[in-house]
């Protein structure tokens, strides 16, 4: 099932493309750019390289990611037991998260947030 922010811009995407507004973009059929790495200290520049090329992420991006997988069961799910397993799932796997970004210095405030906003997109 595709969130509603995804198809808001799955569409949107498709529209411009009807309306041939990609068509004269700035360096079309040419190569890419390499990625900047000038946000990553120079120290883990390679680490990070390395685990990009490899399809890795980092442990912060990997918890969102089954976050929000756990979200997406949980709203998915019909059955009570297995919901209250999913959510008890999903409030550990949350704590987890939380506790990481406190110790890298990101407020917990932020994330209370940043859910207040996802839940109301989802709704």
């Amino acid at each position: 099932m595709m969130d509603i922010v995804a198809l808001i811009a799955e569409n949107k995407i498709r529209e411009a493309m009807q309306k041939g507004e990609f068509n004269n973009l700035e360096g079309k059929g040419k190569p890419l750019k390499p990625d900047d790495l000038s946000g990553v200290p120079e120290n883990l520049r390679v680490p990070y390289k390395i685990l990009k090329n490899a399809g890795m992420l980092p442990q912060e991006l990997e918890m969102e990611k089954e976050i929000v997988s756990l979200r997406r069961l949980i709203n998915c799910c019909y059955d009570k037991q297995e919901k209250d397993v999913l959510t008890k799932k999903l409030n550990e796997k949350t704590l987890r998260f939380n506790m990481l970004m406190e110790k890298r210095g990101r407020s917990l405030a932020l994330n209370l947030y940043e859910d207040k906003i996802y839940k109301r997109l989802e709704g």
